[in-house]
């Protein structure tokens, strides 16, 4: 169950040009823990590197980004690697990413580990962290194909 969250999760990220308004609490709801007052998130893909409290302050973070992207094509490079115990599970994952903004092509490898706590609703996230490394331009050509649904 968190294999599946965690690999349908990278790819809610992806854009596709043309995409309506990318909107973070609509494309996450079912991943993030937006009722919890017990959330850290990170991604040192934001240059401001911050750390989100809450669901609702992350999406702050990417939504502008991510409405002036073109495109974000994702495939998953590694994992996702599960382990559930009680209330909590942890995940990590690699994926590879084509970031296409209007004025330049980014090309990255992210590892990604999640925390994700037992709720009524299902596993939410409650702790993200996202380690990322820019690869030289056209690294991934080839490799980062549409595969969401």
């Amino acid at each position: 169950m968190v294999a599946d969250l965690h690999s349908r999760w990278v790819f809610g990220w992806e854009r596709d040009e043309g995409d309506a308004p990318f909107d973070f609490r609509r494309t996450f709801d079912e991943f993030y823990d937006f009722d919890s007052q017990d959330v850290r998130l990170y991604d040192d893909f934001d240059p401001e590197q911050r750390v989100a409290m809450t669901a609702v302050a992350y999406g702050a973070i990417w939504e502008p980004a991510f409405r002036e992207m073109v495109s974000a094509r994702h495939a998953v490079d590694d994992g996702p690697h599960v382990v559930v115990g009680g209330e909590l599970a942890a995940s990590t994952l690699a994926f590879v990413a084509r970031i296409t903004m209007p004025d330049a092509i980014t090309d990255l490898r992210t590892t990604t580990s999640l925390v994700w706590h037992r709720t009524p609703k299902g596993w939410r996230i409650v702790r993200e962290h996202n380690s990322s490394k820019v690869l030289p331009t056209g690294a991934l050509d080839g490799m980062c194909v549409r595969t969401r649904t």
